[in-house]
């Protein structure tokens, strides 16, 4: 199933320009990921999401800590 869900998000990166995937007939077959140039102008965008994430981290768990006690 995690397999599947992965090829599925893989297939729609690609389709949407943000990744070229490459096949290359061997045994087994190898498959590469590549991303576009579209692609990679999402990098600062992810780059400053994880930095967030980071800064941000125990005020998120104590948010949950906080939500999981009301239930």
């Amino acid at each position: 199933m995690e397999t599947l869900i992965l090829t599925q998000t893989l297939r729609k990166l690609e389709r949407d320009g943000l990744l070229t995937r490459t096949v290359t007939p061997t045994v087994p077959v190898r498959v590469d990921y590549e991303l576009t140039d579209l692609g990679r102008t999402l990098v600062p965008v992810l780059v400053a999401v994880k930095t967030w994430s980071e800064t941000h981290i125990e005020e998120v768990m104590a948010a949950r800590d906080a939500f999981e006690e009301d239930e």
